[in-house]
C-alpha cells in the first residue's frame, strides 16, 4: 500500500484555494476512483492520464486499486488544472519517482495523450495566490510565463510529463527551466489618435474630463457623429496602470479563455454587444465567472446603443457602478470579482436616430421618442458623471474643421491632472467618499453657493451632488488649481445638464 500527496489549487471566482492531490495505491481489484467533488472534466483526468503515462514510456499501476482524493472535499474542483499533479502522484505511490521534491511546489497543468503539458485558465491567479505561501510553482510553457509576472514567486515550467519526472529522479541530474516572464507589452493605443475625430470640442473636453478623474461618461447624438471614436480613444488618454493594478486586472482576465498574456500591462478596453445578458455583464455561471463588467477591471467598459441592451442587464450594473466589486451569489458559495471599471456609453436621441439633426427630420413620434429614452432608468443614469450631445456636423464644417490635438498632448494634462489627485488623496476623484469630499474638494464661498442653488433648482439626489463635485474636482486638477472655483463648478453642472433635462 502506497500514498502520495501534491499540493495544488482550485478556482472559486478569482480565488485560487489550497487543494491536496492525495493518490493511494492498494492491492484488490482494478480500478481508478477519483473523489473530492470533482466535475466532469476533473473525472475525465482518469483517462488523459491513464495515457499520458502509457505515452511516455511509463509504468501504469493496471493490477492496483487507485483512490484519488482532492480534499477537502466540500471545494467544487473544475478544469484539467489536476492532471499534472494525479500523474505525479501515480508515479510517486509507485516508486518511479522521488516523491521527497514533491512538497516544494504547487502542481497544475493539462495532459494531453501524448504527455505533452497544454496551458490552464487562470494560472495568475493561481500564482497571486501562491505568493503568498512557501512553495513554488510548476506550470506548463504558457501558464508559467504568465505566473512568472508574479514578483517573488520561483515559477519553473515543463513542455512533457517527462521533463518533470527527469527532474524528480533520486539523482536530480536535471533541473525544471525557470519560467521568463511575458515582456511589458507596446501600448497599442497609439494608432487610435484623438485628432482623429474632426470638429466636436465639447466631446473631446468631456473625454478629457472623463479621464482626468476616472468620471462615467453618456456620450448622445445621431448615428456618425463620431461616438464610439471618441470612446475607443479613451484608453489612449489614460495613464499607464501601476504594477499592481495590471497584474489584479491580468488576473481577472486570465480566469476566461482567449486571454492574451502579451497584453497583460494594457488597461482593458471591452464593448460587448447590445444584445448581451445580465449574466454576459456581470458574471454568473456555475461555477461563477467574471462578466464583461470584471475583465474591464482597471479599465473601460463601452456601451454602445446603450437603450437597446436589455433592461435587467443594465440595472444590474447600478450596484457594481457605486461599490466597484460584484458578488455572485449561490446555495453552496458565493464569489466575488473585482469590477472597478469605467462607463462609458453612447446612444441616439431616438429610434431613428435623427431627432436634433438639422440634415435629416426626424420622423418619431413624441410617445416613440419618450418609450425609447425611457428604457434608461432614472437610477442607472444618476450615477452616470458627464452627459454631452454629440451633434452633426454639416460637410462644409465637417471638412473644414480642425484635427485638434494629439492624445499624446491630451494624455499629458490627464496624467499631470491624475498625479494631483493621487498625491492628495491616494485615488481618482471618481472614488472620492463623502469624508472625502470634505477633506479633499474645497469648495470657494461663490462655488459653494452655485452648487447649492443648482442642486435645489434641479433637484438632485445627494448621489448627484456628489458626483457633480467629484466633477468640478477634476476640472480644477487640469486647470492646477488646489481650490475649486465657480468656474469649475458651473462647467460641472453644464455637463449634468443633459442628465436633468431628460424625461
Amino acid at each position: 500500500m502506497s500514498l502520495a500527496t501534491l499540493h495544488s489549487r482550485a478556482l472559486v471566482g478569482l480565488q485560487a484555494l489550497p487543494v491536496s492531490v492525495e493518490v493511494h495505491l492498494a492491492p484488490g481489484l482494478p480500478s481508478f476512483t477519483l473523489v473530492g467533488l470533482a466535475d466532469t472534466e476533473v473525472k475525465e483526468a482518469r483517462e488523459r492520464v491513464r495515457a499520458a503515462i502509457t505515452s511516455a514510456g511509463l509504468r501504469f499501476p493496471h493490477d492496483r486499486r487507485i483512490t484519488v482524493n482532492l480534499a477537502p472535499a466540500d471545494l467544487p474542483k473544475e478544469g484539467a488544472r489536476f492532471d499534472l499533479p494525479i500523474a505525479l502522484g501515480l508515479l510517486a505511490a509507485s516508486a518511479q519517482i522521488d516523491p521527497s521534491a514533491l512538497d516544494a511546489w504547487e502542481w497544475a497543468g493539462e495532459l494531453s495523450l501524448g504527455g505533452d503539458l497544454r496551458p490552464v485558465r487562470g494560472a495568475l491567479a493561481h500564482a497571486l495566490a501562491a505568493r503568498s505561501g512557501e512553495r513554488g510553482l510548476v506550470l506548463p510553457g504558457d501558464s508559467a510565463a504568465e505566473a512568472a509576472l508574479v514578483p517573488g514567486l520561483a515559477v519553473r515550467q515543463a513542455r512533457h510529463l517527462l521533463d518533470v519526472v527527469a527532474a524528480l529522479q533520486p539523482d536530480g541530474a536535471t533541473d525544471l527551466q525557470a519560467a521568463t516572464p511575458w515582456p511589458a507589452p507596446d501600448d497599442d493605443t497609439a494608432a487610435l489618435d484623438l485628432s482623429d475625430v474632426r470638429g466636436q470640442a465639447g466631446a473631446k473636453r468631456a473625454l478629457e474630463i472623463a479621464a482626468a478623474g476616472q468620471h462615467n461618461l453618456l456620450l448622445e447624438g445621431p448615428p456618425g457623429t463620431g461616438k464610439s471614436m471618441l470612446a475607443a480613444r479613451l484608453s489612449g488618454l489614460l495613464p499607464p496602470l501601476a504594477p499592481a493594478e495590471a497584474l489584479e486586472a491580468a488576473a481577472v482576465r486570465s480566469l476566461q479563455a482567449g486571454f492574451d498574456p502579451r497584453r497583460w500591462a494594457q488597461r482593458p478596453f471591452r464593448s460587448p454587444h447590445h444584445s448581451a445578458s445580465s449574466v454576459a455583464l456581470v458574471g454568473g455561471g456555475s461555477p461563477p465567472r467574471p462578466g464583461e463588467i470584471s475583465m474591464a477591471h482597471h479599465g473601460v467598459l463601452f456601451l454602445d446603443e446603450l437603450p437597446e441592451f436589455p433592461r435587467p442587464a443594465l440595472e444590474a450594473l447600478r450596484e457594481p457602478l457605486e461599490t466597484g466589486r460584484v458578488q455572485i451569489a449561490r446555495a453552496a458559495r458565493s464569489s466575488e470579482f473585482p469590477a472597478r471599471f469605467q462607463l462609458v456609453a453612447a446612444m441616439n436621441p431616438c429610434p431613428c436616430g435623427h431627432l436634433g439633426n438639422p440634415l435629416r427630420a426626424c420622423r418619431c413620434s413624441p410617445e416613440a421618442v419618450a418609450r425609447y429614452r425611457g428604457r434608461l432608468s432614472g437610477p442607472l443614469l444618476d450615477r452616470m458623471d458627464l452627459a454631452v450631445t454629440v451633434p452633426v456636423l454639416p460637410p462644409a464644417e465637417l471638412d473644414g474643421a480642425p484635427t485638434g490635438e494629439r492624445s499624446q498632448l491630451v494624455a499629458g494634462r490627464v496624467a499631470q491632472a491624475r498625479a494631483l489627485a493621487l498625491a492628495r488623496q491616494g485615488k481618482p476623484n471618481a472614488g472620492l467618499g463623502p469624508a472625502d469630499l470634505d477633506a479633499h474638494a474645497p469648495l470657494v464661498p461663490a462655488a459653494r453657493t452655485l452648487l447649492q442653488q443648482a442642486a435645489t433648482k434641479l433637484g438632485w439626489s445627494g448621489r448627484a451632488y456628489h458626483r457633480v463635485l467629484r466633477v468640478a474636482r477634476s476640472i480644477a486638477d487640469l486647470a492646477g488649481q488646489e481650490r475649486i472655483d465657480s468656474a469649475a463648478v458651473a462647467e460641472a453642472i453644464q455637463w449634468r445638464r443633459p442628465l436633468d433635462a431628460r424625461p
